[in-house]
């Protein structure tokens, strides 16, 4: 048994934590896949329906900015090259900062502030 379920801080969560190079590679790869309720994350190996997982998106903005909360994975898809399906999977978003709301909501309205 993990130490997290050991001393009772919940069930066990896997981290994803990935960096890109530019605001504009992070809306490359996820701006059509990023809602403000979850994202669709490719994978190789998608983690199983259930698993928390710990999400950490850095992108380069005017600065360094960071996106990160808690989600949960509810949807696994297995990818299929005649129909362009990609491998990965659905996470919903179960805690996030104001702070990583507001960014999310800037990529989704094309960076205007609501």
């Amino acid at each position: 048994m993990s130490d997290e379920k050991r001393d009772g801080r919940g069930e066990e969560r896997v981290t994803i934590n990935k960096e890109f190079e530019s605001f504009d590679a992070f809306i490359q790869e996820y701006v059509t896949n990023i809602s403000r309720t979850g994202v669709f994350i490719r994978a190789q190996s998608p983690l199983a329906v259930g698993t928390l997982v710990n999400l950490r998106f850095t992108v380069i903005m005017d600065d360094i900015e960071t996106i990160e909360g808690i989600g949960e994975v509810v949807r696994v898809e297995t990818g299929d090259a005649n129909t362009g399906q990609t491998t990965g999977m659905g996470v919903v978003f179960r805690e996030l900062s104001a702070y990583s709301k507001d960014l999310i909501d800037k990529l989704l309205t094309g960076g205007k502030r609501q």
